[in-house]
Protein backbone atom coordinates (compact mmCIF):
# COMPACT_ATOMS: atom_id res chain seq x y z
CA UNK A 1 0.00 0.00 0.00
CA UNK A 2 1.54 3.49 -1.02
CA UNK A 3 2.16 5.34 2.23
CA UNK A 4 2.79 9.49 2.59
CA UNK A 5 5.90 10.64 3.43
CA UNK A 6 7.13 14.08 5.36
CA UNK A 7 9.24 16.08 3.16
CA UNK A 8 11.62 18.12 5.32
CA UNK A 9 14.41 18.31 2.92
CA UNK A 10 14.59 21.82 1.55
CA UNK A 11 16.70 21.31 -1.34
CA UNK A 12 13.92 18.54 -2.24
CA UNK A 13 11.33 21.44 -1.53
CA UNK A 14 13.03 23.32 -4.06
CA UNK A 15 13.20 21.41 -6.89
CA UNK A 16 9.45 20.59 -6.30
CA UNK A 17 8.80 24.23 -7.07
CA UNK A 18 9.33 23.52 -10.58
CA UNK A 19 5.34 22.72 -11.58
CA UNK A 20 7.00 20.72 -14.15
CA UNK A 21 8.78 18.52 -11.81
CA UNK A 22 5.82 18.52 -9.84
CA UNK A 23 3.65 17.33 -12.57
CA UNK A 24 5.93 14.73 -12.72
CA UNK A 25 6.01 13.80 -9.66
CA UNK A 26 2.22 13.66 -9.58
CA UNK A 27 2.21 10.93 -12.36
CA UNK A 28 4.91 8.57 -10.99
CA UNK A 29 2.46 8.64 -7.87
CA UNK A 30 -0.24 7.34 -9.57
CA UNK A 31 1.16 4.45 -11.58
CA UNK A 32 5.03 4.20 -12.69
CA UNK A 33 5.73 5.36 -16.32
CA UNK A 34 9.06 5.25 -18.51
CA UNK A 35 10.57 8.19 -19.95
CA UNK A 36 8.47 7.82 -22.95
CA UNK A 37 5.21 7.21 -21.63
CA UNK A 38 5.93 10.72 -19.87
CA UNK A 39 7.01 12.39 -22.94
CA UNK A 40 3.77 11.96 -24.65
CA UNK A 41 1.69 12.50 -21.89
CA UNK A 42 3.49 15.96 -21.52
CA UNK A 43 3.96 16.26 -24.99
CA UNK A 44 7.89 16.32 -24.28
CA UNK A 45 10.79 14.84 -25.61
CA UNK A 46 12.39 12.06 -24.04
CA UNK A 47 15.47 13.87 -23.32
CA UNK A 48 13.43 16.88 -21.57
CA UNK A 49 11.64 14.00 -19.39
CA UNK A 50 15.57 12.27 -18.73
CA UNK A 51 16.33 15.64 -17.22
CA UNK A 52 13.57 16.20 -14.89
CA UNK A 53 13.79 12.01 -13.77
CA UNK A 54 17.40 12.07 -12.72
CA UNK A 55 16.92 15.93 -10.53
CA UNK A 56 14.17 13.95 -9.18
CA UNK A 57 16.08 11.09 -7.99
CA UNK A 58 18.87 13.10 -7.08
CA UNK A 59 17.08 14.20 -3.79
CA UNK A 60 15.16 10.98 -3.50
CA UNK A 61 11.69 11.61 -5.01
CA UNK A 62 11.95 9.19 -7.75
CA UNK A 63 12.93 5.97 -7.95
CA UNK A 64 13.50 3.01 -10.84
CA UNK A 65 10.60 0.64 -10.62
CA UNK A 66 10.90 -2.21 -13.11
CA UNK A 67 13.45 -2.99 -16.20
CA UNK A 68 11.43 -4.44 -18.81
CA UNK A 69 12.75 -5.98 -22.22
CA UNK A 70 10.96 -6.00 -25.09
CA UNK A 71 12.83 -7.53 -28.04
CA UNK A 72 15.20 -5.32 -28.55
CA UNK A 73 14.29 -2.70 -26.52
CA UNK A 74 15.07 -1.99 -22.93
CA UNK A 75 12.09 -0.27 -20.97
CA UNK A 76 12.78 1.51 -17.74
CA UNK A 77 9.58 2.33 -15.45
CA UNK A 78 9.98 4.93 -12.88
CA UNK A 79 7.89 5.55 -9.56
CA UNK A 80 7.59 8.04 -6.94
CA UNK A 81 9.45 7.08 -3.85
CA UNK A 82 6.22 7.46 -1.88
CA UNK A 83 2.14 7.71 -2.64
CA UNK A 84 1.67 11.13 -1.67
CA UNK A 85 4.18 13.85 -0.32
CA UNK A 86 3.71 16.17 3.17
CA UNK A 87 6.18 19.28 2.85
CA UNK A 88 7.16 20.51 5.85
CA UNK A 89 9.23 22.68 6.45
CA UNK A 90 10.36 25.92 8.44
CA UNK A 91 11.50 28.81 6.88
CA UNK A 92 13.51 30.96 9.88
CA UNK A 93 14.86 34.68 10.26
CA UNK A 94 18.32 35.15 9.36
CA UNK A 95 19.69 35.84 12.78
CA UNK A 96 22.69 35.41 14.67
CA UNK A 97 20.74 34.90 18.14
CA UNK A 98 19.29 31.22 18.36
CA UNK A 99 16.08 30.60 17.24
CA UNK A 100 13.68 28.26 19.75
CA UNK A 101 10.30 27.18 18.03
CA UNK A 102 7.56 26.75 20.29
CA UNK A 103 4.06 25.08 19.31
CA UNK A 104 1.45 24.10 21.51
CA UNK A 105 -0.97 26.11 24.25
CA UNK A 106 -1.69 29.36 24.41
CA UNK A 107 0.24 30.97 28.15
CA UNK A 108 0.43 34.76 28.61
CA UNK A 109 3.34 33.89 30.93
CA UNK A 110 5.37 32.79 27.69
CA UNK A 111 5.57 36.39 27.00
CA UNK A 112 7.01 37.21 30.03
CA UNK A 113 9.68 34.54 29.33
CA UNK A 114 10.69 36.07 25.76
CA UNK A 115 10.77 39.41 27.28
CA UNK A 116 13.31 37.97 29.75
CA UNK A 117 15.30 36.51 27.33
CA UNK A 118 16.05 39.61 25.90
CA UNK A 119 18.93 39.28 23.50
CA UNK A 120 20.05 35.74 24.57
CA UNK A 121 17.19 33.71 22.42
CA UNK A 122 14.44 34.75 19.88
CA UNK A 123 11.52 32.54 20.98
CA UNK A 124 9.06 32.17 18.44
CA UNK A 125 5.15 30.71 18.65
CA UNK A 126 2.62 28.93 17.07
CA UNK A 127 -0.39 28.33 19.33
CA UNK A 128 -2.16 25.53 18.41
CA UNK A 129 -3.67 23.70 21.41
CA UNK A 130 -1.98 21.36 23.93
CA UNK A 131 -2.66 17.91 21.40
CA UNK A 132 -1.61 19.71 17.90
CA UNK A 133 1.74 21.20 19.69
CA UNK A 134 2.71 17.61 20.65
CA UNK A 135 1.68 16.63 17.21
CA UNK A 136 4.22 19.14 16.12
CA UNK A 137 6.76 18.16 18.49
CA UNK A 138 7.01 14.58 17.82
CA UNK A 139 6.81 15.67 13.82
CA UNK A 140 10.04 17.87 14.28
CA UNK A 141 8.28 21.01 13.78
CA UNK A 142 9.27 22.56 16.75
CA UNK A 143 11.83 22.53 19.39
CA UNK A 144 9.43 22.98 22.74
CA UNK A 145 6.30 22.09 23.62
CA UNK A 146 3.20 23.42 26.47
CA UNK A 147 0.15 21.43 27.66
CA UNK A 148 -2.05 21.51 29.82
CA UNK A 149 -4.17 18.21 29.97
CA UNK A 150 -6.01 16.55 32.52
CA UNK A 151 -6.54 12.77 32.34
CA UNK A 152 -9.70 11.03 33.29
CA UNK A 153 -7.25 9.36 36.03
CA UNK A 154 -6.95 12.80 37.54
CA UNK A 155 -3.46 13.58 36.81
CA UNK A 156 -1.93 16.28 34.28
CA UNK A 157 0.22 15.89 31.12
CA UNK A 158 2.30 12.86 32.00
CA UNK A 159 -0.21 10.44 31.02
CA UNK A 160 -0.81 11.97 27.66
CA UNK A 161 3.10 12.22 27.15
CA UNK A 162 3.26 8.73 28.31
CA UNK A 163 0.98 7.87 25.08
CA UNK A 164 2.60 10.28 22.86
CA UNK A 165 5.98 9.43 23.09
CA UNK A 166 5.91 5.62 24.42
CA UNK A 167 8.73 5.27 21.91
CA UNK A 168 11.24 8.05 22.85
CA UNK A 169 12.67 10.19 25.48
CA UNK A 170 11.16 13.31 26.64
CA UNK A 171 11.62 15.85 29.75
CA UNK A 172 8.37 17.37 31.55
CA UNK A 173 9.51 20.23 33.27
CA UNK A 174 6.80 22.71 34.62
CA UNK A 175 6.16 26.41 33.53
CA UNK A 176 3.20 27.15 36.53
CA UNK A 177 0.29 26.39 38.05
CA UNK A 178 -2.55 28.45 37.04
CA UNK A 179 -6.11 29.10 37.78
CA UNK A 180 -8.83 29.24 34.81
CA UNK A 181 -12.78 30.29 34.81
CA UNK A 182 -15.31 31.91 33.08
CA UNK A 183 -14.65 35.50 31.41
CA UNK A 184 -16.79 37.96 32.07
CA UNK A 185 -18.49 41.24 31.15
CA UNK A 186 -17.07 43.88 33.91
CA UNK A 187 -20.04 43.60 36.71
CA UNK A 188 -21.07 40.06 34.84
CA UNK A 189 -24.03 41.93 33.88
CA UNK A 190 -25.60 38.30 32.87
CA UNK A 191 -24.85 36.63 36.50
CA UNK A 192 -22.74 33.37 35.17
CA UNK A 193 -21.29 32.01 37.74
CA UNK A 194 -20.86 28.28 36.53
CA UNK A 195 -20.88 25.69 33.70
CA UNK A 196 -24.21 24.99 33.68
CA UNK A 197 -25.02 28.84 32.92
CA UNK A 198 -23.50 28.72 29.99
CA UNK A 199 -26.62 26.83 28.67
CA UNK A 200 -29.13 29.23 29.54
CA UNK A 201 -31.13 31.42 26.61
CA UNK A 202 -29.10 34.38 25.92
CA UNK A 203 -26.20 34.06 27.06
CA UNK A 204 -23.53 34.01 24.15
CA UNK A 205 -20.03 31.97 24.54
CA UNK A 206 -16.76 31.80 22.68
CA UNK A 207 -15.20 28.66 22.76
CA UNK A 208 -11.88 27.51 22.45
CA UNK A 209 -9.92 25.45 19.65
CA UNK A 210 -10.33 21.93 19.33
CA UNK A 211 -7.62 20.17 21.09
CA UNK A 212 -7.01 22.87 23.44
CA UNK A 213 -6.79 21.59 27.20
CA UNK A 214 -9.16 24.70 27.97
CA UNK A 215 -11.59 22.70 25.11
CA UNK A 216 -11.24 19.72 26.72
CA UNK A 217 -11.67 20.22 30.38
CA UNK A 218 -14.67 21.96 29.07
CA UNK A 219 -16.27 19.06 26.98
CA UNK A 220 -15.11 16.40 30.04
CA UNK A 221 -17.11 19.00 32.14
CA UNK A 222 -20.53 19.12 29.99
CA UNK A 223 -20.42 15.81 29.97
CA UNK A 224 -20.62 14.82 33.71
CA UNK A 225 -23.09 17.43 34.13
CA UNK A 226 -25.50 15.84 31.14
CA UNK A 227 -25.28 19.09 28.87
CA UNK A 228 -25.28 18.84 25.11
CA UNK A 229 -23.22 21.50 23.83
CA UNK A 230 -25.74 22.21 21.40
CA UNK A 231 -27.55 23.66 23.67
CA UNK A 232 -24.82 26.47 24.60
CA UNK A 233 -24.97 29.97 21.78
CA UNK A 234 -21.77 30.49 20.39
CA UNK A 235 -20.28 26.84 21.39
CA UNK A 236 -19.04 26.54 17.88
CA UNK A 237 -17.32 30.15 17.80
CA UNK A 238 -14.04 29.63 18.48
CA UNK A 239 -10.75 31.18 19.50
CA UNK A 240 -6.82 30.10 19.20
CA UNK A 241 -5.95 31.81 22.45
CA UNK A 242 -6.62 33.10 26.20
CA UNK A 243 -6.39 36.73 25.35
CA UNK A 244 -8.50 36.27 22.11
CA UNK A 245 -11.19 34.81 24.27
CA UNK A 246 -11.27 37.93 26.69
CA UNK A 247 -11.21 40.39 23.15
CA UNK A 248 -14.62 39.22 22.79
CA UNK A 249 -16.00 39.83 25.88
CA UNK A 250 -14.56 43.00 26.06
CA UNK A 251 -15.83 44.00 22.43
CA UNK A 252 -19.43 42.90 23.34
CA UNK A 253 -19.22 39.93 21.05
CA UNK A 254 -20.08 36.98 23.90
CA UNK A 255 -20.84 37.19 27.33
CA UNK A 256 -18.79 34.72 28.33
CA UNK A 257 -15.41 32.71 27.83
CA UNK A 258 -13.66 29.68 29.92
CA UNK A 259 -9.94 31.18 30.22
CA UNK A 260 -7.30 32.30 32.45
CA UNK A 261 -7.62 34.37 35.31
CA UNK A 262 -4.97 36.43 33.87
CA UNK A 263 -6.30 37.08 30.70
CA UNK A 264 -9.21 38.41 32.38
CA UNK A 265 -7.61 40.70 34.47
CA UNK A 266 -5.17 42.07 31.63
CA UNK A 267 -8.83 43.16 30.30
CA UNK A 268 -10.08 44.59 33.36
CA UNK A 269 -13.15 42.11 32.82
CA UNK A 270 -15.26 39.99 35.79
CA UNK A 271 -13.77 36.39 36.71
CA UNK A 272 -15.45 33.56 38.41
CA UNK A 273 -12.69 30.66 39.43
CA UNK A 274 -13.44 27.36 38.48
CA UNK A 275 -10.23 25.02 38.66
CA UNK A 276 -6.46 25.47 39.19
CA UNK A 277 -4.24 23.06 36.42
CA UNK A 278 -0.42 22.74 36.25
CA UNK A 279 0.79 23.74 32.88
CA UNK A 280 4.16 22.02 31.90
CA UNK A 281 6.89 22.04 28.93
CA UNK A 282 7.30 19.07 26.65
CA UNK A 283 11.15 19.14 25.21
CA UNK A 284 13.35 16.58 23.80
CA UNK A 285 16.76 15.88 25.49
CA UNK A 286 18.52 17.06 22.73
CA UNK A 287 17.24 20.21 22.96
CA UNK A 288 18.34 20.76 26.30
CA UNK A 289 21.37 22.29 25.82
CA UNK A 290 19.81 24.84 23.30
CA UNK A 291 17.19 25.82 25.57
CA UNK A 292 19.39 25.96 28.87
CA UNK A 293 18.61 29.75 28.82
CA UNK A 294 14.99 29.77 28.66
CA UNK A 295 15.20 26.34 31.54
CA UNK A 296 16.88 28.78 33.11
CA UNK A 297 15.19 31.95 33.41
CA UNK A 298 11.97 30.20 34.37
CA UNK A 299 13.05 29.57 37.35
CA UNK A 300 14.58 32.67 38.80
CA UNK A 301 12.92 35.69 40.75
CA UNK A 302 12.37 37.94 37.89
CA UNK A 303 10.01 35.51 35.80
CA UNK A 304 8.16 34.39 39.27
CA UNK A 305 7.64 38.19 40.27
CA UNK A 306 6.33 39.29 36.46
CA UNK A 307 4.07 36.18 36.01
CA UNK A 308 2.94 36.63 39.42
CA UNK A 309 2.01 40.22 38.87
CA UNK A 310 -0.69 39.01 35.89
CA UNK A 311 -2.69 37.16 38.82
CA UNK A 312 -3.66 33.50 38.88
CA UNK A 313 -0.23 32.12 38.70
CA UNK A 314 1.59 30.06 41.17
CA UNK A 315 5.28 29.67 40.46
CA UNK A 316 5.98 27.77 43.49
CA UNK A 317 7.31 25.05 41.10
CA UNK A 318 8.41 26.86 37.96
CA UNK A 319 11.56 24.71 36.57
CA UNK A 320 10.53 21.49 38.51
CA UNK A 321 11.21 18.17 35.95
CA UNK A 322 8.68 15.69 36.29
CA UNK A 323 9.53 12.02 36.11
CA UNK A 324 7.90 10.24 33.22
Amino acid sequence: MPNVESLRSFEAIKVLADSRRLEILRMLMASPATLTQLGHRLKRSAAWIRHHISTLEHVGLVQLHEIRVVGRATEKYYRAAAGALLLEQLVLPKTRLPVIIFSGSHDPALQAVADGLGKQQLFLTLYVGSLNGLTNLRQGVCHLSGIHLLDETGEYNRPYVRHFFADREVELVTLAYRTQGLILAPGNPKSVRRIQDLARPGIRFVNRNSGSGTRLWLEAELHRAGIDSSSIQGYSQQVSTHTQAASCIQAGKADAALGLQAAAHQGGLDFVPLFEERYDLVLPPEAENMLAPFLGYIQTAAFRASVRAMTGYDTAHSGEQIPL
